[in-house]
């Protein structure tokens, strides 16, 4: 099983395997659902590279468990690389929002520089937007109208047209949710 081994250690690292448990200890900080959530949507993602995509490079199978923890939870940059190398720090790196930009702005900036990102980045990208929207599909969080689970769709789709080209397999699957919202895709 792929998954299970992603808390091998990988190639630079410096530091032994860390347990599942270690890797995400510090967002167990935060409150309990919370924790749960956001492990399911980590394992989630990459869960949707290496089973729906065919990805099996470890670090970009990291780095999806891994995406969202420096921006959820105390844990570094510097950390990450200590515990699992400079490539999936990087990867990770490249996928974070800066959390200190008012919230309109960390999406503008989604939008801008998801071209630019590595390869491995947009993969994470892609799969980390599948997910979400197939979660909002589902349901909508607590409080969001229909108007604004629409108005997330048409922002994942200006950043997916923004990485296009990456993994057919995955923009496809994405191109069938926004089909079914009416929304176009570039």
């Amino acid at each position: 099983n792929r998954i299970a081994s992603l808390t091998e250690r990988s190639a630079g690292s410096r530091s032994p395997a860390l347990p599942a448990e270690a890797v995400f200890a510090k967002a167990s900080e935060a409150p309990r659902s919370d924790f749960e959530l956001k492990f399911v949507c980590f394992a989630g993602v990459a869960r949707i590279l290496s089973h729906e995509a065919g990805i099996t490079d470890l670090a970009v199978l990291q780095a999806a468990l891994l995406h969202d923890t420096v921006e959820d939870t105390d844990t570094t940059f510097a950390e990450i690389e200590e515990q699992f190398g400079r490539k999936v720090r990087s990867i990770v790196a490249e996928v974070t929002d800066d959390k200190s930009l008012p919230k309109q702005e960390r999406k503008d900036q989604q939008v801008l520089h998801a071209r630019n990102c590595s390869y491995e980045a947009k993969l994470v990208k892609l799969a980390d937007k599948l997910y979400n929207l197939r979660d909002l599909k589902r349901c909508g969080p607590t409080g969001w109208t229909e108007e604004r689970i629409q108005e997330y769709f048409v922002w994942a789709s200006r950043v997916i047209a923004e990485v296009r080209g990456t993994n057919q397999l995955l923009e496809n699957k994405l191109d069938a949710l926004f089909k079914e919202r009416d929304i176009l895709s570039g």
